[in-house]
């Protein structure tokens, strides 16, 4: 009988990677929870299969194996206990940072603890037989294989990721005896760059440096990124939290937050990925994502990752300068510039809300102060508009959450007492961290505004999940009617016993005869707080006019289908076209 490859995607991947990966040396034990896995290597002549029943000796082999030839070697085992015999030698293999990849074939992980016969629970490995341990389960969708094809792009780089040593993955198999695949589907491949190793070609074109949340750059990055820009045609793309100060900067939020427009500066050859995690939920196509950082972890978070490079930011930008051919024309930065600029100009007169709040205020910051901006609406609102290049912004963005961003706010003022720091935080943040501004340290060179709407307003935008159920989602979901029902009294009184002066807007008037007040860079003795009341209903219709500014056929056209379809329905229809 003529076999082939198993049809079981995930084994499909991991020989698929394996191979790519120069894996081929492979010590197998029998069993039949690994056959799908054993029986499609055996018939493909690129592997190099050595047999061995005892999976104790099997593994030693492999550590043997490994230090001679100075190649990667691969362990195959079925399920119950044979994979606890692969423990000595997996110590060994850790200690002496040997690349063993111990594969433990498994039944469905559902299977633990439900007294099922020869199934053992294998997620907790000890810390001296793995460098890094994953579970790849079945595929079951384009979502899985996205992720599972990361996963195992990561667990085999472990292999040889600073110094090396063994890793676990524990495979699971549906037991199929469908060996009729003749050709493995390609995986996407990710590779490691570390800073003696040669650079992949970057070939011109647009290139987009992605910068996340970033702490403040040093002169010297800011002048690679700038120089690498002109080398190869690149465009910086940024939020508030990105804190890139030089000449390539843009505020992508507005074009790429269209919900009937498609921009074409969304497409790039090359997307640079810096920083951290970000919240400005920057919607990109880039052809591939080279990720930059010292960390040299496996994070592919616009699902296009390529390179990792493991190296200091700048040392990656000025390499590729000094081996870039003459400066290229700035024809991306230019596009993205103008993009940016043309729908700026067609904002609308905004109702009163935190994104009109930003219009006016953005751009009137005094020069080198700190803005720290609130989860999720605030740094959602503020993403829109630019500030002068030398402010600095920062926000909770790592853990994601809205209960510390006025102690973190404080934290900083506390650093520089010279330095202005503003923060921009809703009502619901506010109070959950309101214990922070009695602290006795409070300088005065804070100025907080307090967006106070009586409740969670995210949830009551047009575009969130609770909005279908109109003023039902008051009662739990958006948690409205705490804190005083928008009270004109309360924050009044408490920040005032606090020390602090108190400015309120309840509409535009208000708020722009107390603009100047707030944002001046004149030393005062005490601290501001300025609180302004605006409508959860004026705070969604201005996200979706900030939304809407833009129309175009095709943008409409994607709009039509995801509400005929679903998000699932419009990922069907790229995938045939693109096929």
């Amino acid at each position: 009988m003529d076999t082939f490859y198993t049809d079981e995607r995930n084994i499909q991947m991991l020989i698929y990677l394996m191979k790519v990966h120069n894996i081929k040396k492979v010590v197998a034990s029998p069993g039949t929870t690994n056959i799908s896995f054993v029986a499609s290597i055996q018939q493909d002549p690129f592997f190099e299969i050595y047999s061995s029943v005892d999976e104790r000796s099997a593994a030693y082999i492999a550590c043997g194996l490994a230090a001679e030839s100075g190649e990667h070697v691969a362990l195959s085992c079925t399920g119950a206990t044979a994979s606890r015999n692969y423990i000595p030698a997996l110590t060994e293999a850790f200690y002496r940072k040997l690349p063993i990849l111990a594969i433990t074939s498994t039944k469905h992980m559902g299977y633990i603890g439900q007294n099922t016969p020869q199934v053992i629970d294998r997620s907790i490995p000890l810390n001296d037989i793995a460098r890094m341990s994953v579970l790849i389960p079945t595929i079951h969708d384009e979502e899985d294989e996205w992720i599972y094809g990361v996963k195992l792009n990561a667990a085999l780089l472990e292999l040889c990721h600073r110094g090396g040593g063994p890793v676990h993955i524990n495979l699971t198999t549906t037991y199929s005896i469908n060996f009729t695949v003749k050709e493995l589907r390609p995986v996407r491949v990710i590779n490691r760059i570390c800073s003696n190793d040669v650079l992949p070609e970057l070939k011109c074109g647009r290139v987009g440096i992605f910068v996340g949340a970033h702490r403040k750059w040093s002169d010297k990055l800011t002048r690679a990124v700038d120089d690498f820009c002109e080398a190869y045609n690149g465009a910086v793309i940024c939020d508030h939290t990105s804190n890139y100060q030089g000449k390539y900067r843009i505020f992508f939020n507005l074009v790429t937050g269209q919900s009937r427009y498609i921009s074409p500066c969304r497409n790039m050859d090359i997307m640079i990925d810096m920083g951290d995690i970000s919240g400005a939920y920057i919607v990109t196509t880039p052809s591939q994502v080279w990720r930059v950082n010292p960390d040299g972890e496996v994070r592919d978070t616009h699902r296009k990752l390529r390179f990792i490079f493991e190296m200091e930011e700048a040392d990656f930008f000025n390499k590729y300068v000094e081996i870039a051919s003459d400066k290229k024309p700035m024809s991306y930065y230019t596009e993205c510039r103008s993009e940016y600029e043309r729908i700026l100009a067609k904002v609308t007169d905004l109702p009163f809300s935190n994104v009109w709040i930003a219009k006016q205020t953005c751009s009137l910051l005094p020069e080198n102060c700190v803005l720290h901006l609130g989860i999720l609406n605030s740094l959602r609102s503020w993403n829109f508009f630019e500030t002068s290049i030398s402010v600095l912004g920062y926000s909770n963005t790592g853990g994601f959450g809205i209960d510390g961003g006025v102690s973190s706010l404080i934290g900083a003022s506390l650093a520089c007492p010279q330095k202005l720091f503003f923060g921009v935080v809703g009502d619901l943040a506010f109070f959950y961290d309101m214990n922070a501004v009695g602290n006795r340290h409070v300088g005065s060179n804070l100025r907080l505004i307090v967006v106070n709407n009586g409740r969670g307003t995210e949830f009551k935008n047009y575009n969130n999940n609770a909005a279908i159920f109109g003023d039902a989602a008051d009662s739990y979901m958006s948690a409205a009617g705490h804190y005083g029902k928008q009270s004109i009294q309360l924050l009044k009184h408490y920040s005032q016993d606090l020390g602090f002066e108190y400015l309120s807007a309840s509409n535009k008037e208000e708020y722009m005869r107390n603009l100047e007040r707030f944002i001046t860079p004149e030393t005062r003795n005490q601290p501001t707080l300025f609180e302004v009341f605006t409508d959860s209903k004026d705070e969604s219709d201005a996200l979706y006019l900030m939304n809407n500014i833009e129309v175009s056929v095709s943008g409409v056209a994607k709009e039509m289908a995801k509400k005929m379809l679903g998000e699932k329905g419009v990922k069907t229809l790229k995938k045939i076209f693109n096929e």
